[in-house]
Parts: C-alpha cells; structure tokens; sequence
C-alpha cells in the first residue's frame, strides 16, 4: 500500500524548503563578502563558511534525489509527482552551479593576481644574494579553492546526465506500458464493435421477419371477417327463402 503524506508533513518537501532556505543564506554571505577586501579577515572567515554551506547544500540536494528515485521505485509517489520533483531539483542545481560561479568569481581573480606574483621571477636581495618568492600556506588553500571547484563541477555535470538517463529510461518504460495499454483498448474496441455489428445484423433481420409476421396476421385477419359475413348472408337467404315457402 502507497504511503501517502500530507502536503504540509511531507518530509521531502520539508527538506526541499532547507535546501532553498540554505540557498538564500548562501547569496546573503556571498553579498556581504563583496563588501569587503579580498585581503580582510571578513572576506576569509566568508569564503570559508561559504565553502562549507555550498557542500552542504551540494549533499542535500543529492539526498533530495536518492529519495525521489527511491520513492519512485517503491510506488510511494506516482510517476507525475516524481517527474515534478526532479524538475524541482533540476532547478536547485541549477542554482548550485550559479552559487560555485558567484563564489570562484573573485576567488578565482584574486589566485590569479597572486599566482603571477609567484611566477613573475621576482627576487629579493637579502644579505648580497637572492632568495625567490615561494607559495605559503595560504596561497596553496587558494589554489586548492580554484581547483575543487572544477572538479566538482564536472562530477556533478556528470551526476545530472545520469540522473537524467534514468529519468528517460523510466520515461521510455512508462510510455511502453502507455502504448501497450492503448493496443489492449484498441483490441477491445475492436471486438465490441464486431459484436455491434452482429448484433444489428440480427436485429435487422428481427425486425424483417416482425414485418412479415405482421402482414401474414393482418391477411389471415382480414380472410376471417370476410368468412363471416358471407356465412351471416348464407343464413339470411335461408330464412328468407323459408318464409317465402311457409
């Protein structure tokens, strides 16, 4: 038997409302971190809870699609519920994507002015010789930012495409059975009408065979009252002619 939820206690659609909650923080610490320089305590202690948030909210939207397809295959939700929610989630990933953009934005901006620094062959003369710049800890967290976010980008491109060949794959099933079902109607309709037909065959020749009786009974009808009235002019003219002899 189907679980069915109510609108307002449905847990999916509860989760699915943190997701957008979660969503709408993200934006709020994106603006503030705008507002301050790349280079501030602020904009790291941001960057580093946004980055956070994000995989957050990366992970719940992943949950929120294992548990349509685990509900879709279970019969808890119908096949329209089901495509109305990975439309739904098809939406927040959308909005993932454009969270990872607006947070490598000037992430991205500030790796690059930095990593030319460290590339540029720059020296400094210390004591009579030279000593190179090299990349500190920060600089390799900052690189590490700008690397991740590609790769899970394009892991999670690839997890959509999958998700979305098992949604065509259903898509292709259902119609099958679509298809299947129309034929065993058509088959039907078919045999119906078959049986239609013989039935007004019949009925014609029903109605056919009602006329004749018909006619044959008003002839027979029509034979007994002519009978009679020649028997009463019989039996007059023997009493006439009995009279006329007495």
């Amino acid at each position: 038997m189907a679980l069915v939820y109510i609108e307002d206690t449905d847990p999916w659609l509860v989760e699915y409302d943190n997701c957008e909650k979660l969503f709408r923080e993200i934006m709020e610490q994106l603006t503030a971190r705008n507002k301050h320089p790349k280079t501030s305590q602020a904009y790291a202690s941001l960057s580093a809870n946004i980055r956070i948030c994000l995989k957050q909210y990366n992970r719940e939207v992943q949950q929120l699609m294992n548990k349509v397809d685990e509900a879709s295959r279970s019969g808890t939700i119908t096949f329209e519920e089901a495509e109305r929610r990975i439309r739904q989630i098809e939406v927040l990933q959308s909005r993932d994507v454009q969270l990872q953009k607006l947070y490598d934005a000037r992430t991205n901006n500030l790796v690059s002015s930095r990593a030319s620094l460290l590339t540029s062959g720059a020296s400094v003369f210390v004591d009579g010789g030279t000593t190179s710049w090299a990349a500190d800890d920060d600089d390799e967290k900052l690189i590490d930012i700008q690397i991740q976010p590609v790769a899970d980008l394009r892991t999670q491109q690839e997890r959509i495409l999958q998700e979305q060949d098992k949604g065509l794959e259903v898509l292709c099933k259902v119609i099958t059975r679509q298809k299947e079902i129309g034929q065993t109607i058509s088959n039907e309709v078919n045999r119906h009408n078959e049986i239609i037909d013989n039935l007004a065959n019949h009925m014609d020749r029903t109605d056919e065979s009602v006329v004749n009786k018909t006619r044959q009974v008003r002839n027979i009808s029509f034979k007994d009252r002519t009978c009679g009235h020649w028997i009463v002019i019989i039996l007059l003219f023997v009493c006439i002619v009995t009279v006329a002899l007495v």
